[in-house]
């Protein structure tokens, strides 16, 4: 099976949930950032990346997220709104949200591409990542158009994808085997 340095950090990606409180280096962020910036896309790069790092607004998202799942009509997403001891973020130090514009078609499609480009490359360098829908959810909150503000959030874009990343606090070296009947040949 032909093998490169990208295709190994393809499969050495593993979803990272806990992280040192050290912040990343600016060099290692701005790295993560130009990957997501060169991700496919269908055109006009419609989106946009807010990076969150000021620790007091990463606790008031998970807060905002929590509290909009306390009601939420989903069972287990109701559970992680009422545990209190529960961070969506996993004491990540940095968050990235990654938002489309509205009136662009698909957009979804373009920021998850941006999203992987960025694990991809945080990988690529030792740092810890995980995509995390969680963030999302506080800009469903009543409070949601003030965090926006907050957040210095362009109009028009709205928030699809967020990542959190950070130094890994956890060795993950087993390779998870993968299912192989997954795919279908037709030649």
């Amino acid at each position: 099976m032909l093998t490169n340095e990208t295709l190994k950090v393809i499969k050495e990606r593993r979803s990272i949930r806990s992280y040192k409180k050290e912040q990343i280096k600016d060099g290692e962020l701005q790295a993560v950032l130009e990957a997501g910036l060169y991700a496919p896309n269908a055109g006009g790069q419609a989106w946009h990346f807010t990076v969150i790092q000021r620790k007091e607004i990463l606790e008031k998202i998970n807060y905002l997220a929590k509290e909009n799942l306390k009601s939420h009509v989903v069972e287990d997403l109701k559970v992680l709104g009422n545990d209190e001891n529960y961070n969506g973020l996993y004491g990540a130090p940095t968050l990235i949200i990654v938002s489309g514009k509205k009136e662009f078609v698909p957009l979804e499609f373009d920021c998850a591409a941006a999203t992987q480009n960025m694990l991809l490359a945080a990988e690529s360098i030792g740092l810890g990542s995980c995509w995390v829908y969680f963030p999302i959810f506080a800009f469903d909150s009543p409070q949601a158009a003030d965090l926006r503000k907050e957040l210095k959030m362009p109009d028009g874009y709205s928030p699809y994808c967020s990542l959190i990343l950070g130094y890994k606090d956890i060795s993950i070296s087993d390779m998870i085997e993968r299912k192989m009947n997954l795919v279908t040949f037709i030649k």
